[in-house]
């Protein structure tokens, strides 16, 4: 299998790209090395790739380059990663997320059409639900009302998809991931934040007073939906949730982070900020019943082996 991974140097992508290898694919990896984080974490995750991927550094919001890629890989199979992150982000500079997320994300629909790839696989995010007062959230809620740029990228991404498949016969597969965290995990998110606060003594922002809950989902877990998807064999068209199906207060996260380090923190109490959704649930019902997705890492274990990961790591660079 040739298979081209968008992204594929980021967090869940080299985790995406490490299974692949396992498995025996091709992999083609795309990803722009950007500035949103130090690229140097991402150069490190391509170089541990265990047996050699091809590397392409590159933007998606280049049309040209993405279409020589797709002619010159012949791919059975698209993953898409690739995606500018993060919710507050986005309300700073919409117009960034507007342009890899649903431009780059056509780049890619288009060349994929007409190179004939088989199978589209999105990554979505549990954001496009909004405020969403039915929990836990399912697929057949109505996804109406987000509240921020990169919701409604992913969003509009989603009904691409829709598109590609409608008009063309693209068999395309979105999934909702609902906040990943695990080793590689990228640095501006709340559990590596927050750990490397923590473990240096400096305080911890908490926005709002620590209610706002969230369904985190291990990395590992999230891995296993995406090879799961790649054998879907049903709707030509169709979105799954993959989340971890129990949700943690902001504040019993902290607790947890505490409890994995064995030092308490010093919270900083903040207003909430704009964008922030109250909380996240996922009903990973239909993901179990077709693709035979089942999360296996409770947060309660998850959070010791991220904080042990962080900790040997910290030790690796000494």
């Amino acid at each position: 299998m040739k298979i081209l991974v968008t992204g594929g140097a980021g967090f869940i992508g080299s985790h995406t790209v490490d299974r692949l290898l396992a498995q025996g694919a091709e992999v083609t990896v795309v990803d722009e090395f950007n500035d949103y984080y130090d690229p140097a974490i991402k150069r490190a995750n391509v170089a541990s790739f265990a047996d050699g991927a091809r590397v392409i550094e590159g933007d998606i919001r280049n049309k040209d380059l993405v279409h020589q890629i797709f002619r010159e890989g012949k791919f059975d199979e698209v993953i898409h990663l690739a995606a500018r992150a993060g919710v507050r982000p986005s309300i700073d500079d919409p117009e960034l997320y507007l342009a890899t997320n649903i431009y780059g994300t056509h780049h890619l629909l288009e060349a994929a059409n007409q190179t004939g790839v088989p199978r589209f696989i999105f990554a979505s995010s549990s954001s496009v639900y909004g405020i969403n007062e039915k929990v836990p959230f399912s697929e057949t809620d109505r996804i109406e009302q987000t509240i921020s740029p990169y919701a409604m990228t992913k969003m509009c991404g989603e009904q691409m998809c829709s598109n590609y498949t409608n008009l063309y016969g693209l068999r395309t597969v979105c999934l909702r991931f609902f906040t990943v965290y695990g080793p590689r995990q990228r640095p501006d998110l709340a559990i590596s934040k927050f750990t490397g606060l923590i473990h240096q003594g400096l305080p911890v922002p908490r926005y709002g007073d620590g209610s706002t809950a969230r369904d985190y989902t291990f990395v590992n877990d999230i891995v296993d939906g995406i090879m799961a998807s790649r054998n879907y064999a049903g709707e030509m068209f169709d979105t799954f949730n993959l989340g971890g199906s129990q949700t943690t207060t902001l504040q019993e996260l902290i607790v947890a982070i505490e409890n994995a380090l064995g030092k308490k923190a010093i919270i900083q109490s903040l207003p909430m900020q704009p964008g922030d959704v109250p909380r996240t649930f996922a009903d990973v019902s239909k993901a179990g019943r077709l693709l035979g997705y089942a999360p296996h890492t409770p947060i309660q274990e998850g959070i010791p082996r991220f904080v042990e990961w962080y900790l040997a790591r910290l030790h690796q660079k000494v």
